[in-house]
Formats: C-alpha cells, structure tokens, sequence
C-alpha cells in the first residue's frame, strides 16, 4: 500500500541479541541467521502500526492481536508495551523522524530446531524467539484505486494461517502481480467459499443502504485492527459480500493501520468515491 511522499528522516531497525540492548542500524545491513525459521519458513508473526506525534496509533489493540496470535500457532508470547514503547523512542531519535511513520514489529520462532518443519519436543531444547523491529518515514494512504478479483490466489477460512498476520505472504504477493498485469492498482481475494474477502494487505469496508458492512471473519479474512474497532464502536456491520453487492455499493474502502484507499473501479466497472469517504478510517484510528 503506497502513500504520498514520504516524511524527513530514515528507516531505523533494531534486532535483539547478541548483548541485551540489541542491535541498531540500517534495515538493509542487519543480518538473521539462515537458520531462523522466520527467514527460512515463514514461522513468524508481525503487527504495523501508524506513528504520528511520536505516538504509535492503537499499539494496545496490536499487541493483543500479536499476543493472542502467537498463542494460536504456538508460539512463546511476543513482547509487550513496556519493550516497545522504549525501543520506538530510540528509534524516533535515530532516523530523526519529524513526521508520521510506520512501525513494523517482527516475532519469529526463532532457531534451534535443525533443520526441516519439525519442532522440538517438549523434552528437547526448544528454539529462542527472535524479535526485531523497522521503522520507517510514511504519509498514510489514501489515493483512490483500481482493483481486480483474484482468479489466482484465495483465503482458506479453516487455516488457523487466515487467522493470524504471519510473514506467509507469497499468495497476496502473487495477487498483486496478477492485478498490476491487468492495469490495477491491488486486487481483492475471494473466501474459499467463493464470497468477497480482503484485498491483499487490508480489510474490505463496502457501504451499502446507507451502512457500512465488511466480509465476516468465515469468508477467511484477517482480523484487522481497523476492521474490529469498526465493529467495536457499531460504525461496522458484518455481512457477507458478492462481487455484485461490491459492483452496486455506495462505496467501497480498502483500510488497514497505514491507511484507507477508496477503490474507483473494480475490473471495467467505475464505482463512486463520495467526498469524505476517508473519515472513516480516521475515525477508527482516532476514536478511544
């Protein structure tokens, strides 16, 4: 998801180990070891969030999707508000941000379990969780786009990987690719059960009757932050959503932390992009 130009300053990273107070410098020069099944295996989970002010935008509810994440695939819990806060201060004042920007936290497995899937037993030395973080200069996104549905890559609703925001992303990579093929912008991915679900890095809002409506968790979309605390402050309804019902809406949103892009075409078909369609999404960044 592209935004505008972006803000002063520089990407910073930091990863843990090999002292307690970790590692700093420059994203493309800090190195994982080729045994981390984060890197080799896709084992690994991450959270983005917006920061604006200094303050990283709705960090409690991302934590607990992160926490609650990792319990589901097993995961040790990842690190909570009392490491992030301090380390993203530092990195403020590293890249020298003035403006908003863009947290990535990462938690993978780790190493330690040799090599292939399999994972320690319980009475064998289980793998040490590697954590690390980026953050870099971003303006949220709001340009309108163009979409297509994916006829490649869709959401499997039973997979335990739908329900979690893990680094496994190759098939909304793919999606993408197929989408710039034709001329769009992103593409929206079908539930394995054939309805609407996402686009391939954010949440689908499509406005229909005057209310705003988004594919329910069993259609195998990612239970996004900005997606729950439309549900959470009743601006958001869950309903299932055809192509058809998307091709007849009011209007259509992609959102997620980083931003809300109104979608303008969907394939050959224009849709509306009334003004305001974005206060939404500042909305659900910003309401307590």
């Amino acid at each position: 998801m592209s935004g505008g130009p972006a803000p002063a300053g520089r990407a910073i990273a930091w990863i843990d180990g090999p002292t307690p107070e970790g590692t700093w410098g420059d994203p493309d020069r800090l190195c994982l070891p080729l045994s981390d099944r984060g890197l080799l295996l896709a084992d690994g989970l991450f959270e983005t969030l917006l920061v604006e002010g200094g303050e990283p935008r709705l960090l409690a509810e991302h934590l607990e999707r992160w926490r609650g994440s990792a319990a589901c695939l097993g995961m040790a819990p990842p690190p909570g508000a009392d490491r992030v806060r301090p380390l993203l201060a530092e990195a403020m004042a590293r890249s020298g941000l003035t403006g908003s920007g863009a947290l990535r936290l990462n938690w993978s497995r780790g190493s330690g379990a040799g090599r292939g899937l399999a994972l320690p037993g319980p009475d064998e030395p289980q793998g040490r969780p590697r954590f690390w973080l980026q953050l870099s200069p971003w303006r949220p996104a709001s340009t309108p786009v163009a979409v297509v549905v994916s006829g490649v890559e869709r959401r499997n609703a039973a997979s335990l990987i739908s329900r979690c925001k893990t680094f496994a992303y190759a098939g909304a990579i793919q999606a993408l690719r197929e989408a710039r093929a034709a001329g769009a912008d992103d593409a929206l991915l079908l539930g394995s059960g054939g309805d609407l679900c996402c686009g391939t890095s954010a949440n689908l809002l499509v406005r229909r009757g005057g209310a705003w409506v988004t594919p329910p968790l069993e259609s195998g979309c990612l239970p996004g932050v900005m997606r729950g605390r439309g549900l959470a402050l009743g601006l958001v309804r869950e309903e299932r959503l055809s192509v058809a019902d998307l091709l007849e809406s009011e209007a259509a949103l992609l959102v997620n932390s980083l931003g809300g892009r109104p979608i303008r075409r969907c394939g050959a078909i224009d849709l509306p992009v009334p003004a305001g369609a974005l206060d939404l999404w500042r909305r659900l960044l910003l309401s307590s």
